[in-house]
């Protein structure tokens, strides 16, 4: 048994050799280790554990570029007041 996503981004279990169309241990490792990782980054970005694949991956953008942002605003400050 392997997880794999519906058209709807949720999990279900579906036999591996449906997924693959053969029985390969390396492509249920990989679709795990796929799953293991979004869940990771489920984990990280703030309110992703209620979103689906795509949201998250968006969101996921979002919030990188709203950290690129707090960043380059604290180095202008910091170069304003250390010079």
């Amino acid at each position: 048994m392997a997880l794999m996503m519906d058209n709807n981004y949720r999990f279900m279990k579906v036999k591996s050799s449906l997924i693959t169309g053969r029985k390969g241990r390396r492509s249920r490792r990989t679709n795990t280790m796929v799953l293991r990782k979004v869940k990771n980054l489920q984990n990280l970005i703030p309110g992703g554990k209620g979103l689906n694949v795509d949201q998250l991956f968006v969101h996921t953008a979002n919030y990188i570029m709203h950290l690129k942002l707090q960043v380059d605003m604290l180095q202008a400050l910091s170069d304003v007041y250390l010079s």
